[in-house]
């Protein structure tokens, strides 16, 4: 069955299934923007990682069906709760026993599961998690013998509502299906085999380090690391990539490896010593596609686009953030990363600071997601912003026939008549052309002066904002709706009641407003291709193909492989199977067929400490 007769089991299911969230959407642009404005404002007052400090918390162990094993199969997920279909796509990927990879051959599910962040959109409720993660997640996995262990980490849509609902899902050791949690904080230590530790930051929002936090680490992890131990972090965001627009962002995770992981503090002697351990791989999602950053070693050269040879002393940045959200773009990504990077305001950083790489495969790689950010304006594509995004046009053309009012009154203005309807039954031809006209001056206008810019640039003018931009081009638009408008009108008997001119008016810049004032919209989006606004471009198409996560091998001789895979599809067509436990009877979506997996690249090996 497909999802929406799925929908008609809810019951049955005992959560509902879920569409993607239209991120340009009216109602989920109000919503959102509400969300973040509180949480901005109100974040610093209800931090409840200061609470937390009140609650038990130690450190966390892997449970094992042999104690003694001396090897550990980990998942990393993130940005997961979403659409229905995708999530439950990447939730049964990883509730497989096994996965048959081509390449590497069968591999088994992990006994860890690290949810990265996200894992409900778009913003946090006890509904929102039932619904999009819980739900989904259960029936991925209703029952384990091993029962693997869950782990999480809020990201930014988990703290819209202060962290509450995050707390009550993850944080009061239940079960979700066959998963088990065990952490009572937003955050963690989980000690691993072969002196390996993952670690779960939460920054709230990209804040510092709290103090309950900062002494959590401090006695669970900084005071039993050991020469050569190995660290993975996992953060809520991929600083390092943020580090080249804000020079402060990395600083956070910078002062956790060097005060944290590298050094602690002596509390007989109040001086810091050396822990000998280091971390090896930085882990995170927020970012909805697949990018790893090798570190440069001594000796290497240019890598001249074809990447840094494999070597396992190499340190990893990796964001995997393809567990369910809109797929975002790669295109963008910077080749290099200095960490910290020379701007950054810290008075103790590393100097000179390690030079990390963009490795040359990425998902989408940048040729595709090059092609998929343009899509939004593309008429022709089934990703144009008014055919993803139906409350959008809708909003465009409102937007649109208001305008409309506003040019009417100015054009009476101009004809020196005293109504605007009569002004539209005396226009003629040259006013036809010369409202066409003034729609093209207003939308060349910011090329224009960007032209300008370049020719002058010793002068250094200033160019205009992206929302005096984007209110040019929507000027533009009601200067031909009135165009055409008078066009039409022309026609018409002067007999008839201004109020159908009226409705004329109203009904031309509505239709032009939901196709062209859509149109022109997603074309300021791609021109202006930076900060939020580009973001944009993937999320207002809400694509809910290309998924994907990271499976990693702890490996007996201590190295750690990491595996990034992504499903070739996501699953539209669902099997209901009933399932019978102690909460009593219920049905099960299962994918048929289910998606077949696929590496990115060639498995990635990291040794536990970087010496040759």
């Amino acid at each position: 069955m497909d999802f929406r007769e799925l929908c008609g089991h809810a019951e049955e299911l005992r959560f509902t299934p879920r569409e993607p969230v239209r991120w340009l959407a009216p109602r989920e642009l109000a919503r959102t923007a509400v969300k973040v404005g509180l949480a901005a404002v109100f974040a610093g007052y209800s931090d409840k990682r200061e609470i937390q400090g009140a609650l038990e918390a130690g450190l966390l162990r892997v449970p094992l069906a042999d104690p003694r094993a001396a090897e550990l199969w980990i998942d990393f997920a993130a940005d997961l709760g979403d659409g229905f279909e995708a999530t439950a796509s990447v939730a049964f990927a990883l509730g497989a026993d096994r996965l048959a990879v081509e390449g590497p051959g069968p591999l088994p599910r992990g006994a860890l599961l690290v949810l990265g962040g996200d894992q409900v959109y778009p913003v946090a409720s006890a509904t929102a998690y039932e619904d999009r993660m819980k739900g989904p997640y259960r029936a991925a996995l209703p029952a384990a013998a091993d029962q693997p262990l869950m782990v999480a980490l809020p990201g930014n849509h988990d703290w819209y509502d202060g962290l509450t609902a995050f707390l009550r899902m993850f944080a009061q050791e239940s079960a979700i299906g066959g998963w088990r949690t065990q952490q009572t904080r937003s955050y963690f230590v989980v000690g691993l085999p072969q002196r390996w530790w993952l670690v779960g930051l939460d920054s709230q929002l990209g804040s510092y380090v709290d103090d309950p936090q900062r002494r959590y680490f401090e006695t669970h992890l900084s005071q039993r690391l050991r020469p050569g131990d190995g660290v993975i972090v996992c953060a809520a965001e991929p600083a390092w990539v943020k580090s080249g627009e804000r020079a402060d962002a990395f600083n956070s995770l910078h002062w956790f490896d060097r005060n944290i992981v590298r050094t602690r503090l002596d509390r007989t002697t109040g001086t810091r010593e050396e822990t000998g351990a280091s971390v090896r791989l930085w882990l995170t999602g927020d970012k909805h596609h697949y990018a790893r950053y090798a570190e440069r070693l001594p000796g290497d050269g240019p890598d001249a686009g074809g990447g840094l040879p494999p070597d396992p002393r190499r340190r990893q940045l990796v964001t995997c953030g393809l567990g369910g959200a809109f797929l975002s773009s790669t295109h963008r990504l910077p080749k290099e990363l200095p960490l910290p990077p020379a701007a950054s305001r810290m008075r103790r950083k590393d100097d000179p600071p390690p030079e990390f790489a963009l490795a040359p495969r990425t998902y989408p790689d940048a040729a595709e997601s090059r092609s998929l950010a343009r899509a939004l304006a593309r008429p022709w594509s089934r990703y144009w912003l008014p055919r993803r995004n139906p409350g959008f046009a809708v909003l465009a053309a409102a937007v649109q026939a208001v305008l409309a009012l506003f040019a009417c009154g100015a054009f009476a203005l101009a004809e020196g008549r005293q109504s605007p309807v009569g002004a539209l039954k005396s226009a003629g031809a040259d006013d036809v052309a010369g409202l066409l006209y003034a729609g093209a001056a207003l939308f060349l206008l910011p090329f224009v002066l960007l032209l300008l810019w370049g020719l002058l640039r010793l002068r250094r003018p200033g160019m205009p904002s992206g929302a005096v931009v984007a209110a040019l081009f929507q000027a533009a638009v009601a200067a031909v709706a009135l165009g055409v408008t008078v066009a039409v009108t022309r026609s018409l008997p002067s007999s008839w009641n201004g109020v159908w001119f009226l409705l004329i008016t109203l009904g031309v810049a509505g239709v032009l407003g939901a196709c062209l004032g859509s149109q022109v919209f997603a074309l300021w989006v791609l021109w202006t291709n930076r900060g939020i606004v580009a973001d944009w471009q993937m999320s207002g198409q809400s694509i809910d193909e290309g998924k994907g996560f990271l499976r990693m091998h702890l490996a007996r001789d201590g190295t750690l492989t990491l595996y990034p895979l992504v499903l070739d599809g996501t699953c539209r067509n669902w099997e209901l199977r009933e399932v019978v436990d102690e909460e009593g009877t219920w049905l099960r979506p299962v994918p048929e067929p289910a998606p077949a997996v696929r590496l990115v690249e060639e498995p990635v090996v990291i040794a536990r400490h970087g010496e040759g």
